[in-house]
């Protein structure tokens, strides 16, 4: 018998398809409308933007069929790939470099949700009770 598909694990498979589609949108952008429009170092920081985007968009949907409790690690990847990547994406496009102090809080979100997958992991928190 399968667990439940509770809430948490609903939130993170919608969030990896937003994440997933947006992420593939926005390097499509990167690629063909931005190369001729942006600085080369800029359009490489919009670039791996979109990397880590995706890769936790990928996280994500392994995340939801993931046995374990892990319910924060799906929303600080949500939080920190908005914060990351999102703040990254407005710099390039805008120019507003007041945002720069928001991209290592969003990275510091990301690596607390690894952080807290150890964890979950290490201690074996499953949906068996």
């Amino acid at each position: 018998m399968t667990p439940p598909f509770d809430s948490y694990r609903r939130f993170a498979l919608a969030w990896a398809a937003v994440l997933g589609l947006t992420g593939v949108v926005l390097g499509a952008f990167a690629a063909h409308a931005l190369r001729e429009v942006l600085p080369p170092r800029t359009l490489e920081a919009f670039t791996t933007a979109t990397r880590y985007q995706l890769l936790h968009a990928a996280a994500l949907l392994a995340l939801a069929g993931a046995p374990l409790r892990v319910r924060w690690v799906a929303l600080l990847w949500v939080v920190g790939v908005g914060l990351f990547a999102g703040s990254i994406y407005l710099i390039a496009v805008t120019g507003w470099r007041w945002l720069g102090p928001v991209t290592p809080v969003g990275g510091v979100c990301l690596m607390l949700g690894w952080g807290l997958l150890l964890l979950a992991a290490l201690k074996g928190e499953t949906h068996a009770r």
